[in-house]
């Protein structure tokens, strides 16, 4: 379900490579497939070729039901899934399906001053992820084989949310970089390449079966230091970085920074113990691989807007001066 966009475009050529017929179920609005930066035209005919198509949309729920009841499938990856209503289709059309396999998120623990999560911690039912956590417990009622994946903040070539593109618009630009100063200030990232790679370790294994696996690089990071990571990875002299309040702002519907002010970490040791995974990527070279391979090539998903940085930084030069 879904394919065309992120983390299903990796997915996908992982999943062909192993062998799988994969079909893509999507509405149809964006190509069923895409050459990625630096794929050469055979492998990408070659790819191309073995991709099926399923032509719908998934709240059309008789549709669904009646044409994935029709080809009976084996294992279904729910990339885009966001209400258990929209899941429970598929398991009726798929009485005899072999597994499911969700792409949850790490967003669903209750707020915590322990950190970092592990899967067993408490979820907050009022999280706006909650429709994640309704199809996780979904999964759980119905006698089917399923595995959920919570991934934290992802990044790399083709990321829809600006997340290192943020970092590269302004390194390019020159510009300082305004970091607020208020929250938590560490996140946590995992490379796309890496998921692509966990969501490959969970198929057809038996000690995936009804578990949840955290998904994300091993370490924290500052703001400070991805905003220097950043740098690092498109070949830009070390930034300079103004912190500010954002209470002191009003910036309307404009998002000024890409990262929650409030943040949290997720173990990702369960996955790596159980299932054997380990992220290929550490973050400087996670990053040179998103840079290299799309915002370097001139390619980016939304143009550079500065407003919110305009605002900032002139009341910072102002109390500077």
């Amino acid at each position: 379900m879904g394919g065309t966009r992120f983390i299903g475009v990796f997915l996908s050529r992982l999943l062909v490579k192993e062998g799988h017929q994969v079909t893509l179920f999507t509405r149809g609005k964006a190509p069923v497939t895409q050459q990625l930066p630096g794929e050469s035209d055979s492998d990408y005919a070659e790819f191309k070729s073995k991709i099926l198509h399923l032509k719908g949309d998934r709240m059309d729920f008789d549709f669904v039901k009646s044409s994935l009841s029709a080809e009976g499938y084996d294992v279904v990856y729910d990339i885009n899934g966001r209400e258990a209503a929209e899941v429970e289709p598929i398991l009726d059309a798929l009485p005899n399906l072999e597994q499911f396999i969700y792409c949850s998120s790490a967003g669903v623990y209750l707020k915590s001053d322990m950190l970092p999560h592990c899967e067993t911690d408490a979820v907050d039912p009022k999280s706006r992820h909650k429709g994640k956590l309704n199809t996780e417990s979904l999964l759980e009622s119905r006698d089917v084989n399923w595995t959920s994946v919570r991934p934290v903040y992802i990044y790399g070539p083709l990321n829809y949310n600006p997340v290192e593109e943020w970092f590269f618009h302004r390194l390019k630009a020159g510009r300082p970089i305004p970091i607020p100063n208020s929250g938590v200030q560490i996140t946590q990232l995992g490379h796309v390449k890496d998921l692509a790679t966990a969501f490959i370790a969970v198929l057809g294994n038996e000690k995936a079966s009804k578990q949840v696996f955290n998904i994300s690089g091993e370490k924290y990071v500052t703001f400070n230091g991805l905003a220097k990571a950043c740098a690092k990875a498109g070949g830009f002299p070390e930034p300079e970085i103004v912190h500010y309040n954002p209470k002191e702002f009003d910036f309307g519907k404009k998002k000024a920074f890409p990262f929650r002010d409030q943040h949290f970490f997720a173990s990702v040791e369960k996955a790596k113990h159980v299932l054997g995974w380990k992220p290929e990527f550490d973050l400087v070279e996670g990053l040179t691989d998103s840079y290299n391979l799309d915002f370097g090539r001139g390619t980016f998903r939304k143009e550079a807007d500065f407003s919110t940085d305009d605002m900032i930084l002139s009341k910072s030069f102002v109390l500077q001066s």
